[in-house]
């Protein structure tokens, strides 16, 4: 059986499916398609810490698929910008899993993620999988992911 973990780039995810379509990912129907190719053994949602009922309910949802949740504080910072990145985590724990399983499987259009992909088939010999908006996901992350899958329509609400 497919050993999977997935790991998704929650702010990346939301911002690029607004942008490209106006519309919310649909995380059960991605987990749903995912979880025909193999058994899902880790899911991980990385995120941003807001004391938002609507963020609540969100993470909470998430939970009900069967993600873990980490967050990371929402830093606003003087000049008005705003902080919350989540990749060297995200590196962190796809290094860290990708040994003990067959395929990893990324949300992100996130080009710094390129070289992680690329190590981890190198490393590892796994499939390293990536769902992202395709007018939004870095071309050299399409190219380093071993499938790329596009978000389009169908994996929307």
């Amino acid at each position: 059986m497919n050993r999977i973990a997935i790991f998704v780039d929650v702010q990346n995810i939301y911002y690029t499916t607004r942008q490209a379509y106006g519309r919310q990912f649909n995380y059960q129907a991605c987990w749903q398609r995912i979880s025909a190719q193999g058994e899902i053994v880790a899911a991980t949602a990385y995120a941003i810490a807001r004391d938002d009922d609507k963020q609540q309910k969100f993470q909470n949802a998430l939970k009900q698929i069967g993600f873990t949740i980490k967050l990371k504080p929402y830093i606003q910072r003087s000049d008005g910008s705003a902080k919350g990145d989540w990749d060297v985590g995200i590196t962190i724990d796809v290094m860290q899993t990708a040994k003990n399983i067959d395929t990893v499987v990324l949300l992100s259009g996130d080009g710094d993620f390129d070289l992680l992909m690329d190590k981890i088939k190198s490393d590892y010999g796994i499939s390293a999988e990536v769902y992202g908006v395709p007018t939004l996901t870095a071309n050299s992350l399409i190219h380093a992911a071993s499938m790329f899958h596009p978000i389009e329509k169908d994996l929307l609400l």
